[in-house]
């Protein structure tokens, strides 16, 4: 397991350290205060352990060696956690929404202090391992991490509009008691919006969506700079886990022999793998130099 998955695993079980406390803090603190904003949170927070868990298992597996069943790697199902990441986002936000307009109407206490207290010691742990998330999932590329990440993300979001909420029913229960359960409601669709944007970044990889621009220029660069590459005329890339399996199609001197063009794509291949950290394999392709490049080189995607 190389450096940046042992990273990730890290902090993968870290975010389940946090979730469990904040959710079995913010469900007992809403029962005994009967804040349903603060109950709602609690409840998002349990989902949070599931798919933190689920995240933690695709990483374990990610990683695994290609094999012959999976020449690529197993890093595809990083990117399934993922999804069902998403699928639990919007499973858990409607479910939400349905508890706190259930009690929408009914006659209790305003919530007390306490569940000030813990929704904001929410929003701040929420605002930490969000952050260490991010700066993470994107330097390794991890799909499920950063979909966690938008989890905590949301979770701040949530806790902050369940804090409005509870301080309106405790400025005044007589006019604002309903705001308690409504801010549960909004937590809600705020989770529901949040698993959309996870189930499309996540969709996107399955369908094996091509990087950004600027990612495979930098392929490109890398093995026009070889000696004996005249031209690249195809590139494509897919994400597999953490990193992306790159297709090149070099053009070299048509009078070039068949063992010097395997030599010089050999170098193609490893020049890209040692300089750019994200691929975790090239295929290179190689062809005879076209008449059609007699001018200015024009790269093909």
């Amino acid at each position: 397991m190389d450096r940046d998955a042992r990273t990730a695993r890290r902090v993968a079980i870290a975010g389940i350290a946090a979730s469990s406390v904040l959710a079995v803090l913010n469900i007992m603190v809403g029962v005994i205060t009967q804040s349903t904003s603060v109950f709602a949170t609690g409840v998002e927070f349990a989902g949070d352990v599931l798919a933190s868990t689920i995240v933690l298992v695709g990483m374990i597996v990610a990683v695994r060696p290609a094999d012959q069943n999976h020449p690529y790697g197993h890093g595809r199902i990083e990117t399934l956690a993922a999804f069902v990441v998403g699928l639990i986002l919007a499973v858990g936000g409607a479910g939400i929404c349905w508890t706190s307009l259930q009690a929408v109407g009914a006659q209790h206490p305003p919530p007390s202090s306490a569940a000030i207290a813990t929704l904001s010691a929410a929003i701040v742990i929420r605002g930490v391992m969000s952050g260490v998330k991010f700066r993470v999932g994107r330097r390794i590329h991890s799909a499920s991490l950063l979909a966690d990440a938008w989890n905590d993300s949301v979770d701040i979001l949530a806790a902050s509009t369940a804090l409005t909420a509870v301080g309106l029913a405790m400025y005044d229960s007589q006019r604002f008691l309903a705001a308690d359960h409504y801010g549960g409601f909004a937590v809600g669709i705020i989770v529901i919006l949040t698993s959309l944007r996870v189930l499309r970044d996540a969709s996107l990889e399955l369908m094996d969506t091509m990087p950004a621009a600027d990612m495979m220029e930098r392929v490109r660069a890398v093995a026009r700079a070889v000696p004996g590459v005249v031209g690249v005329d195809k590139s494509y890339a897919r994400k597999t886990g953490f990193k992306y399996h790159v297709d090149l199609h070099i053009e070299v001197d048509p009078a070039m022999t068949v063992a010097e063009a395997h030599l010089i794509s050999g170098v193609v291949r490893s020049r890209v793998r040692d300089e750019l950290g994200w691929v975790a394999d090239v295929l290179v392709h190689v062809e005879p130099r076209s008449t059609r490049a007699s001018g200015p080189e024009t790269d093909r995607y």
